[in-house]
């Protein structure tokens, strides 16, 4: 089953640009968007598909539990269960997942405090709800795990009872981010990869001792 809609379309443009980007080189990151709340079911990238060369064909529907809906074949993202989360824990629109180095690097730099701060700058007002540049922003990391049931009920127990945030990262991972509809989520990827570029090269500005 191929689902052919102006959003397919839409996400499908969005991996060859993430891809120019270095954003989703090789295999990695995986996108999705909501087709229906009630019962709720998404159209997710399929696992291991190239996102700068993404096709319509390359999207799979799953439900609520991830699986497959009837007359869809092929294999959903492995990470299917974070996006299902992410989605019901804040009803959103759209889940966009990159890997970029400095999403990685910092993912893992900052594992030890859980997360870090991103204070100050202008690019902050991009962010859903931000509208000014003193805004202290808490990007929240999670362990990574190959253990997809454990790390989504983690993602959605953060979600839930932790800070209002935009996005996170899963440690050496990358960035997750999301929005109502797939323009915001896309706005929010471009704004986050911005200032975790910026923090990242000042960080490597600072004297090391």
């Amino acid at each position: 089953m191929v689902i052919h809609s102006s959003a397919i379309e839409h996400l499908v443009s969005l991996g060859r640009d993430f891809h120019r980007r270095g954003w989703v080189l090789g295999t990695s990151g995986n996108f999705s968007t909501v087709l229906e709340r009630e019962p709720l079911h998404l159209a997710i990238t399929a696992s291991s598909v190239d996102k700068g060369r993404l096709t319509a064909e390359q999207f799979m529907e799953v439900d609520a539990s991830g699986r497959p809906v009837a007359g869809t074949t092929g294999k959903p993202s492995a990470e299917t269960l974070l996006h299902v989360a992410i989605v019901g824990a804040l009803g959103a629109g759209s889940v966009l997942h990159t890997h970029s180095v400095w999403s990685t690097v910092l993912s893992d730099y900052h594992i030890g405090h859980g997360g870090f701060f991103i204070e100050g700058y202008e690019m902050l007002k991009g962010l859903e709800g931000v509208v000014t540049h003193d805004h202290r922003e808490w990007v929240p990391i999670l362990e990574n795990s190959q253990n997809m049931e454990a790390l989504a009920a983690e993602t959605k127990r953060m979600l839930q009872e932790g800070p209002r945030v935009h996005a996170f990262l899963i440690r050496r991972h990358g960035l997750y981010t999301w929005g109502r509809d797939i323009a915001e989520a896309a706005r929010h990827v471009e704004i986050m990869e911005f200032l975790l570029e910026s923090v990242g090269r000042r960080q490597m500005m600072e004297p090391q001792y």
